[in-house]
């Protein structure tokens, strides 16, 4: 994020006093898509994607154990599948550069399998808690144990 202030401050500033900096836009873009990327991984660890809940909280203990693995379970293929999705896009645009930098896309997509895989470790860590633990224990996708703002 701090990278990202650099080079949007660098922009304008050489927008308004001298002439502008090319590579400052396509650099902005790429740091862009890194922090939505990481942010969604960050944002998957502590349970702050958007769920609802309140269904699978009314069932019984077991049944609401039985769904949020079900869950977890879906989220891990997903994230899997994204992996190997994300590699071989990858791969497919790893001849291509970018437009001021010369840079390969290469360094840009990684992004995808990377986020992936480290929500894929998070939902197996949530799995793991769901099964060994219990239905109430894994912060993880929806399970309402994340901290909620008091009332």
């Amino acid at each position: 994020m701090a990278a990202l202030i650099g080079v949007i401050t660098l922009q304008i500033v050489s927008r308004v006093f001298f002439s502008a900096v090319g590579w400052t836009e396509e650099v902005a873009r790429f740091l862009m898509v890194w922090i939505t990327f990481l942010g969604a991984t960050l944002a998957f660890q502590r349970g702050r994607h958007i769920a609802v809940t309140f269904v699978v909280e009314a069932l019984p203990d077991r049944l609401r154990q039985l769904l949020r693995v079900a869950a977890v379970l879906v989220v891990l293929g997903f994230m899997i599948t994204l992996i190997v999705i994300g590699h071989r896009y990858m791969q497919a645009q790893s001849f291509q550069k970018s437009a001021s930098l010369r840079l390969s896309m290469t360094y840009v997509y990684a992004v995808i399998p990377i986020s992936a895989a480290i929500m894929a470790w998070y939902a197996l860590v949530d799995l793991v808690e769901l099964i060994v633990k219990g239905p109430d224990t894994a912060a993880g996708i929806g399970s309402g144990t994340a901290e909620e703002p008091p009332p």
